[in-house]
């Protein structure tokens, strides 16, 4: 059974052309203005969509959301800031709202202007009468190079408000805010402070701490919507059901990265305070070595170790440092020639955890991320032709 969207959201997924027959244009509209947040890339090559989108959620409120897959619309100067205005306003104008209550996001080659004469015809197409409510059509609809649409959900515990969330991404993802696009809709009802606040201590947790290749994108969007529809919720239920749901798609995608066969999950704990814990976890996802080795299955700890080394921190003592492969440890304690056989079986596996301890703190942080194979090259090295 199809997951459908929470009361209150309806949507309009569609084809027109961006680049070849699949879906490339999402819109989700709400019933009413409703509570709004987002968090965006911190890139300073920051696309139209974002630059539209902060200005639009400055009052904590929204009425519709519109993705464009395919086309980033970045780094094309004044007409590319003027071809999103008039997406956003032809929005408006046929769902009958002011330009100001749509966000807007894109994603895909950088660098190419919007065809503007389909977004025009695709905008022309949108139905007076929006009925649609199947989420995993909004979630096939702004895929790129995803080789799976990523959905989740979760119903707040002590009442019926649901939350569904889609995301795509799985190339040029480390994020410097929350991450490639995420957008979530709720029928929770929660003031847009509270509600900012809930959503970014929970990017911080989850989306935040997947990485796929160290490249923060220009287009980083992610939203969440709240009709109100079900009514009040307890707060610390609703943050918890939101948690679940970020904390799965960020999985999803650590899982679907280009090219990616195994999902490599980090643990770095005893540490001086989360801040270090993070950025320690995030050397070692990141290491191309690290990524390397879990791809051929070769547990070879010295990678981790230089990982953790290169963050200089002065009170990092290597000889407090202990290192492991799930639950094996593999520094200080050395591994015989049966455990490191072991090892490699476990790393042929489709998860691979990771797990450091510091030893000179009580902070702790988990990341997520994928091994480096020759499919994420390929890939790359072909995207535009």
């Amino acid at each position: 059974m199809a997951t459908s969207l929470p009361r209150g959201f309806r949507s309009h997924v569609a084809n027109i052309g961006m680049k070849d027959s699949t879906d490339d244009f999402t819109l989700v509209v709400a019933d009413t203005k409703c509570a709004a947040a987002g968090v965006f890339t911190q890139s300073r090559f920051a696309g139209p969509s974002v630059v539209v989108s902060r200005a639009h959620l400055s009052d904590g409120t929204a009425r519709a959301l519109v993705v464009i897959s395919k086309n980033a619309n970045v780094a094309n100067g004044p007409q590319g800031l003027a071809d999103a205005h008039e997406v956003v306003e032809g929005i408006a104008a046929a769902i009958g709202c002011k330009p100001n209550d749509v966000l807007i996001a894109s994603t895909g080659v950088i660098g190419r202007p919007y065809p503007m004469d389909r977004i025009r015809a695709g905008l022309a197409t949108i139905p007076k009468s929006i009925v649609g409510t199947d989420a995993e059509a909004i979630a096939r609809g702004i895929m790129t190079t995803d080789t799976i649409h990523k959905i989740a959900q979760a119903t707040v515990t002590g009442s019926t408000a649901r939350i569904v969330g889609v995301a795509k991404g799985v190339g040029m993802i480390e994020p410097n805010m929350a991450t490639l696009i995420t957008m979530m809709f709720t029928d929770a009802k929660i003031e847009p402070a509270e509600l900012d606040s809930i959503f970014r201590r929970v990017m911080d947790l989850t989306f935040n701490c997947v990485s796929i290749d160290t490249d923060t994108s220009t287009s980083d969007t992610a939203v969440i919507l709240a009709s109100g529809a079900a009514g009040n919720v307890d707060g610390a239920a609703f943050e918890a059901a939101l948690h679940d749901v970020a904390l799965s798609l960020t999985k999803q995608v650590a899982r679907d990265g280009e090219g990616a066969e195994t999902l490599i999950e980090v643990t770095v704990d005893m540490a001086r305070d989360g801040e270090q814990a993070k950025r320690v976890a995030k050397s070692i996802v990141n290491s191309p070595l690290v990524k390397t080795a879990v791809h051929g299955a070769d547990p070879n700890w010295g990678r981790v170790a230089m990982a953790v080394g290169k963050c200089n921190d002065t009170d990092i003592d290597q000889s407090k440092v202990v290192i492991r492969f799930g639950e094996q440890e593999v520094y200080p304690r050395q591994v015989d020639a049966a455990g490191l056989e072991r090892l490699s079986a476990y790393m042929r596996g489709d998860d691979v955890v990771i797990h450091v301890s510091l030893n000179n703190g009580n902070a702790s942080a988990t990341v997520w991320g994928c091994d480096l194979t020759d499919g994420y090259v390929r890939i790359n090295a072909d995207y535009t032709t």
